[in-house]
């Protein structure tokens, strides 16, 4: 037994001992055990045992702070030739109750002068859901790309967005992906690994990522502030995402140059929009899918899914309006008005709308 599968061992014994009995792990430990589950230098199932026992026992800062260290410690970063980059981080696990918008929102934000990435993976559980990599593959737009040639793309001023995946900026932890499925529930690494800021601006990297429960505001901004993200927004958003409800107010949070995070409220009534569905509705023609012995999992077809987001994410790029084209209002004017491009929230739905009516957003996607 060498040095590592000893720290695990330790590890482990003090993590899962019980609700009442479990201990805590250091930032280091937690660092290094998440590294040694990377690099493939523990037993799969010790590595499964480690991430569902501090689920259960519920992680610390610190640890969750570890576990980031060493994600990070993995990834290939690149630098694109802007002196900022809006970097959009949806969940990981995709949307099984609506059509995503928020894949289309990076070339509306590189239409108005925000250089912007997105990131994500193929299919992770829980939900197994239909993610950017998906609508964007559906749309024709490549999304294979290294971190140097999605940071390229950012860089060129007639593109200024790209879409990079978690396979080629963190293989060693794509490698996770199924071991993640067989841990079943939520651990460690589904909330850090949407912070693992692949792509950097010259001089700042503003992270873009959405949650659902009351408790990760605060989370999300303590791991964005440690991954280095200059600044922060966190937006209540459906199913988890970057789009909040079109039908009801909500409280969102945001941080600037590394400091608190602080609420704020948020109104689509305000910004003009008038909705009565929470987002993007399925069309009630997709064909049905199922996943047996899954509660969680709301089934969906995922390639019929994909192709009418990217259907309705390219309509609305051509100044369609709907539920889709009012989306990418909705998050575009948060975004430009937290980083201060704009000086109200109404003044950046204005400017996201006149970038869609043109079909400028919808020239650049191409």
């Amino acid at each position: 037994m060498n040095d590592i599968q000893r720290t695990m061992r330790s590890i482990i014994q003090r993590i899962a001992t019980g609700p009442e009995l479990s201990k805590d792990i250091s930032l280091d430990e937690a660092r290094l055990g998440m590294q040694a589950i990377l690099d493939a230098e523990v037993d799969p199932v010790q590595g499964g045992i480690f991430m569902i026992a501090m689920r259960m026992k519920r992680e610390t800062d610190d640890e969750q702070r570890g576990v980031l260290e060493a994600v990070r410690a993995a990834t290939d970063h690149a630098v694109a030739e802007v002196d900022e980059v809006v970097d959009i981080a949806d969940p990981y696990d995709g949307y099984n109750r609506c059509l995503p918008a928020s894949p289309f929102l990076a070339p509306v934000l590189a239409e108005c002068g925000v250089p912007a990435v997105s990131h994500g993976l193929d299919a992770v559980g829980p939900k197994f859901g239909v993610t950017h990599r998906h609508v964007l593959e559906a749309a024709g737009i490549p999304v294979d790309l290294s971190p140097q040639e999605a940071a390229a793309r950012i860089g060129d001023p007639a593109v200024g967005w790209s879409y990079v995946d978690q396979r080629a900026f963190t293989p060693k932890l794509h490698d996770l992906v199924p071991l993640r499925g067989t841990i079943v529930k939520r651990q460690v690494v589904t909330t850090v690994e949407v912070m693992a800021r692949p792509i950097h601006g010259r001089k700042k990297t503003h992270l873009v990522t959405g949650y659902v429960h009351k408790p990760y505001p605060r989370i999300y901004a303590l791991l964005a502030r440690h991954a280095g993200f200059d600044s922060g927004l966190l937006v209540r958003g459906v199913e988890g995402g970057v789009v909040p409800s079109l039908r009801q107010k909500g409280v969102c949070f945001n941080y600037q140059r590394m400091g608190e995070e602080q609420s704020f409220d948020i109104d689509p009534a305000a910004l003009g929009i008038e909705q009565s569905v929470r987002a993007p509705q399925l069309p009630e023609d997709l064909p049905t899918a199922s996943r047996p012995g899954d509660e969680i999992a709301v089934a969906v077809d995922v390639r019929a899914t994909a192709q009418a987001a990217a259907q309705a994410g390219m309509a609305a790029l051509e100044g369609q309006r709907g539920p889709t084209y009012d989306s990418l209002v909705f998050s575009g004017a948060l975004i430009l008005w937290h980083l201060g491009r704009e000086q109200t929230q109404h003044a950046g739905a204005d400017r996201i709308r006149a970038v869609l009516d043109s079909g400028a957003a919808a020239r650049r996607l191409r």
